[in-house]
């Protein structure tokens, strides 16, 4: 089986381990990303918690608007509550952000490094805060990944992780399993609750992180920018001319992110089936959503199977159908650099 999805010893891929993968009570590690994100060109290095407050309730304070539920806990806490009285107008902006640097950042600056109850060794910033100026002191990884041309999906990944997450929260996710869907002319995902839409991120977006911005099939890098010309096309692994046929077809086992030339480019796979290792790659990166949290986590199983066994028969069974139906089959020419 091909190990495409195994993580790089890069610094954009120690830094999408922490949005995708981190263990998530609430959704103040996001709020910190972004909060640093607006730090990318930041003369000093060190960053007191005066400088972080505004940026990070700001970005807290949006999504409470968005989602009131921004954690798992019963009883959200101060800095949740101080969040929500300023959007109602209970307390003004410099209550909250005097709130910011007392409560916001008791946890998630220790926690942020942490990926599978371990921390990482690569930190994109040092805890300062038993210093004479309580603060946080950005590394070179950091400046460095900030000057990568992918930082910018990165920041789009964040969002959209964001807001899988607090829909699930919201949704009550782990008594009501909550279907993410996906709308083919739009691109994007949304869940019903409550018989209403609720529109979520893009799909390209959500999808990019897990493929660590590569094209599914040939490895050749895209992007989730709308104005880069490498942007990526969200493709149906199974064709959407057999959606009559399959299972869910528009459901997220089976969408990629695909650069033109492999979708719709000379030689490339329109309504072919896919080769039986391509099968096999999608298997994998669909176990790797798997280890990933709610609310994709869930879809996956609920589509698929609760086994890993059922969810290899699910892809066979599409498999079959498809090349029956289809015939033809399809293989890329790699161009990018893969982790094989």
């Amino acid at each position: 089986m091909s190990r495409f999805y195994e993580v790089e010893p890069s610094l954009e891929n120690y830094w999408r381990a922490i949005i995708l993968f981190g263990k998530n009570s609430s959704s103040y590690k996001f709020a910190l990303a972004k909060a640093l994100y607006e730090f990318r060109d930041s003369a000093s290095d060190l960053i007191t918690l005066d400088a972080l407050a505004e940026p990070f309730s700001r970005h807290v304070c949006t999504h409470i608007h968005q989602s009131s539920k921004q954690s798992t806990r019963e009883n959200p806490g101060r800095f949740l509550d101080a969040c929500a009285d300023f959007n109602n107008g209970v307390i003004p902006q410099e209550q909250l952000l005097d709130q910011t640097v007392r409560l916001g950042f008791e946890n998630v600056i220790d926690a942020f490094h942490n990926v599978a109850r371990k921390t990482l060794d690569t930190r994109f910033f040092e805890d300062e805060r038993k210093g004479a100026v309580k603060a946080i002191r950005l590394t070179d990884h950091f400046f460095r990944l900030a000057e990568q041309v992918v930082f910018a999906d990165i920041q789009y990944e964040t969002e959209a992780r964001w807001r899988l997450v607090e829909t699930a929260w919201q949704s009550n996710i782990s008594k009501n399993l909550l279907a993410v869907q996906h709308d083919h002319d739009a691109g994007s995902l949304f869940v019903r609750m409550n018989d209403r839409r609720i529109d979520i991120t893009s799909c390209r977006d959500s999808l990019n992180g897990y493929q660590k911005g590569r094209c599914f099939y040939c490895y050749d890098t895209i992007s989730i920018d709308s104005s880069a010309d490498n942007l990526a096309d969200v493709d149906h692994f199974f064709p959407w001319c057999i959606r009559h046929d399959l299972p869910a077809i528009n459901g997220i086992w089976n969408l990629v992110l695909a650069c033109t030339d492999c979708n719709r480019g000379e030689g490339g796979k329109f309504e072919r089936v896919p080769a039986l290792s391509l099968l096999e790659r999608l298997h994998a990166r669909n176990e790797y959503f798997i280890n990933s949290h709610l609310p994709i986590r869930e879809t996956l199983i609920k589509q698929t199977g609760k086994t890993e066994l059922q969810r290899q028969q699910f892809l066979q069974s599409c498999y079959g159908v498809a090349k029956t139906q289809i015939i033809h089959t399809w293989r890329p020419k790699p161009k990018g650099g893969s982790t094989l």
